[in-house]
């Protein structure tokens, strides 16, 4: 939200400091063109706009571009009040203005158009405005945690004196050890992780949809009888709460999607095994700490050691946690050398792979939409990456 509106910010500055241009295709055509190339004369290097804008890398300019076309799309379908700006309009100054480019953009079919058909014609879109593309580049393995490490990680780095941050190992176990992103885990419920049947060694952990899983079992209607309805009623009804993925404040916890399991639910599926039986006797562990707190809401993940307690442990504090684990083994922290958060999900992925599973397989387990989507994730790993299969954390 903050990034759309930086760029609506953007534009309304540009309109500022062009009130003249009125013709609609020439006002997108101009501001995106300002977006490469910066505001500033090339021969005086003087900027007499005010705008004080530097050449804007494509990338940024091309999600800036997205953004506005994204708003203009909404703001059509959320206010059609804006297709007749006219004196009576109650908004104010930036809103008149906004809704006025919203109406241009509508009536001229999608100046900032990049989603068209390939065989879009000029008749049917209207003026076409694309960001600019960037060439491809070779990826090579996507970096992932290194294996080595993870015991090390879990034992030593989410361990401060002789406190274990059970919390911690168990969010970081369901990323490396069951591929999941990072902000899956805060949707889990305490009644979503329970002994697997065909193995009681090991947890079963089921990750719902945030509003279409199903309400929990132990939840009865007036008349004594177990309800059947979805996570959004039942937040809404038992906590008076929308599902994480709805809220506004840094409780946010994301829901990319992908294959589910059931309806609608994602499965842990362990890989190595052991890592389950560690999930369920460090989950027994970190139950007894929240058995201390009130809570008002159902989620897993709480508040242990700072106030409010028993509240909703955020995806912020657990990157911090994290970066600090592996401060304290020695690693240093980068997307780049696969130790934030999402290296072990590229770690577990590529562990699948070396060891020969198949693409259908791998697709499942780390519940993909698509067979071929981020095969990046499941580049080749050197045989020397395998975790050892036999451990103890005693």
């Amino acid at each position: 939200m903050r990034k759309v509106t930086r760029s609506i910010r953007l534009f309304l500055e540009y309109l500022r400091v062009n009130p003249t241009e009125r013709d609609p295709h020439r006002l997108f055509q101009n501001f995106a063109q300002r977006l490469y190339t910066g505001t500033f004369n090339r021969e005086t290097g003087i900027d007499i706009t005010g705008l004080c804008w530097l050449p804007r890398l494509p990338h940024d300019a091309a999600r800036i571009v997205t953004h506005l076309t994204d708003f203009f799309n909404w703001l059509g379908e959320m206010r059609p009040e804006a297709a007749k700006v006219n004196p009576r309009y109650a908004g104010g100054a930036f809103d008149r203005q906004t809704d006025e480019a919203a109406y241009q953009y509508r009536r001229s079919k999608a100046f900032l158009g990049h989603t068209w058909a390939s065989n879009a014609t000029p008749r049917s879109t209207g003026y076409r405005l694309c960001y600019r593309r960037l060439p491809k580049v070779a990826q090579g393995e996507p970096p992932a945690f290194p294996e080595g490490r993870f015991e090390d990680l879990l034992f030593k780095g989410f361990r401060t004196g002789d406190h274990y941050d059970y919390r911690g190992i168990l969010i970081t176990l369901l990323l490396h050890g069951a591929g999941f992103r990072g902000s899956e885990p805060f949707h889990i419920y305490v009644q979503d992780v329970f002994p697997d049947p065909a193995n009681l060694r090991q947890a079963k952990v089921l990750i719902h949809h945030p509003p279409y899983g199903a309400a929990p079992s132990a939840w009865w209607d007036e008349r004594g009888r177990p309800r059947k309805s979805n996570r959004a009623e039942y937040l809404a009804q038992r906590f008076g709460l929308v599902p994480r993925t709805d809220l506004m404040d840094r409780r946010h916890a994301g829901w990319k999607g992908g294959m589910h399991d059931g309806p609608y639910y994602k499965q842990a599926y362990w890989f190595a095994p052991e890592y389950g039986e560690w999930f369920l006797e460090l989950w027994h562990c970190y139950l007894k700490q929240v058995a201390r707190f009130d809570r008002a809401h159902p989620f897993a993940f709480v508040n242990t050691n700072r106030e409010p307690l028993g509240a909703m442990y955020t995806l912020t504090q657990y990157n911090k946690a994290h970066a600090a684990a592996c401060r304290r083994i020695g690693l240093n922290v980068g997307k780049a050398l696969g130790t934030t958060p999402h290296g072990h999900r590229h770690a577990y992925g590529q562990r699948l792979k070396c060891d020969g599973i198949e693409k259908p397989l791998i697709r499942r387990f780390m519940h993909h939409s698509s067979i071929e989507t981020r095969n990046d994730a499941t580049a080749p790993a050197s045989a020397a990456s395998r975790p050892p299969r036999t451990h103890s954390h005693r």
